[in-house]
């Protein structure tokens, strides 16, 4: 048994970027940029309207005369004279002889005479040539997030596709004889399977929809051979239950007899200690415990880091927050805990049933409490490590 900072190194040395492709905007959404994006053109492309008004060739007079109108997308230049003025839009190209733009609350026309309330200084309500960003210069750092503004960026500097680091494909092996899906009647001894669409629907919510679920029942040659399939087939593996020392939980010799590399097993942690990590040539495989809470905290501490490392993003394990506790607790473990909590702003709630089967504290929670071993005494205010999900 290892402790959880050996876990965390072990990891950090083993996981591997995945190497990089070109997708387009559409499908781009929290990928990771693989290089240094350079902007293609001045943003904006040329002088621009600010807003809806008048563009004004500027003289020392409130009176203009009124010689045609800009809409958005017009490209056909039209020359001003000092003391004329335009009709335009926001978003149009401002002529490049009118200096001004003036909204059209501040004017009054009649007929082809525009009327100003207030003289106007240069360069009001106009968007200078590459005000944004100008042509050659960065628009998005190498290890960006491509969030749905950096996506519309790039499609506004007319980017089709992207260079980013490929997102791991996963599979999920659900193992145990006990379980059964939802919505058939139990009988005497079976349980709803619960684990599977748990991990898969927390991929989904960290962005990662390239997963397969199979299930085995307790049997030597059929886990192997799920296990093997999944192996081939994914860059990381998730192996819920079956990782245990029971006659029936056969995960362990299974992964044995495909030579699979044991990283550790077994962490000096509660809940989650018969995790197991491994790896086969490229492909990274968690066996989970079996126990709902316990999976799915391994989960967030363990499995999304790996995954956001292999997607190009810079992690690390211990990826925590110091929140004050809003009440007293006493601690009295021999192994390092993870705690379903509830944080608001700048405070913590440590949740009620920590039990590792129990999911329904999880589902109240948004963050887990790191307290380390031994017998001691927390106070309401002081401050516990959090990891937030």
């Amino acid at each position: 048994m290892i402790a959880i900072d050996e876990a965390f190194s072990i990891l950090s040395k083993t996981i591997f970027t995945l190497p990089q492709a070109t997708i387009s905007l559409e499908n781009a959404l929290r990928y990771i940029t693989a290089e240094t994006i350079l902007s293609p053109i001045n943003m904006p492309p040329f002088r621009q309207s600010n807003m809806d008004g008048f563009a004004l060739s500027l003289h020392h007079e409130l009176t203009y005369e009124i010689v045609g109108e800009i809409k958005a997308g017009n490209s056909k230049p039209i020359q001003l004279q000092p003391g004329q003025a335009v009709k335009i839009f926001t978003g149009a190209a401002v002529p490049d002889a009118a200096q001004a733009v003036i909204q059209i609350e501040k004017v009054s026309v009649n007929g082809n005479q525009l009327f100003l309330q207030e003289s106007v200084l240069p360069e009001t309500n106009i968007r200078p040539l590459g005000s944004q960003i100008k042509k050659n210069e960065i628009a998005l750092e190498k290890g960006t997030i491509l969030t749905p503004a950096a996506i519309g960026f790039l499609a506004g500097l007319g980017f089709t596709a992207v260079k980013v680091y490929q997102k791991p494909t996963i599979g999920i092996v659900i193992t145990g004889n006990e379980l059964i899906s939802a919505g058939r009647p139990l009988a005497h001894g079976q349980v709803y399977e619960s684990n599977a669409i748990m991990l898969q629907t927390a991929l989904m919510e960290s962005h990662y929809n390239q997963v397969e679920v199979y299930q085995v029942d307790d049997h030597f040659e059929n886990t192997k051979s799920i296990l093997e399939k999944a192996i081939q087939t994914h860059d990381v593996v998730l192996v819920s239950g079956g990782i245990s020392v029971g006659d029936y939980d056969f995960v362990g010799q299974a992964l044995q007899s495909l030579d699979v590399e044991i990283l550790f097993y077994k962490v000096n942690q509660k809940p989650g200690k018969p995790l197991m990590a491994g790896k086969l040539n490229d492909t990274i495989i968690f066996a989970l415990p079996g126990n709902p809470a316990a999976s799915l905290t391994c989960f967030y501490i363990y499995v999304i880091p790996t995954l956001q490392k292999m997607s190009g993003m810079t992690i690390s394990y211990e990826t925590i927050i110091q929140k004050r506790m809003t009440h007293d607790y006493t601690v009295n473990n021999s192994r390092d805990q993870f705690l379903k909590a509830m944080v608001s702003n700048d405070e913590v709630t440590i949740l009620m049933h920590q039990d590792s089967s129990m999911l329904d504290s999880f589902a109240l929670a948004n963050a887990l409490v790191y307290l380390p071993n031994g017998n001691y005494k927390l106070a309401k205010g002081d401050k516990v490590a959090s990891y937030m999900f």
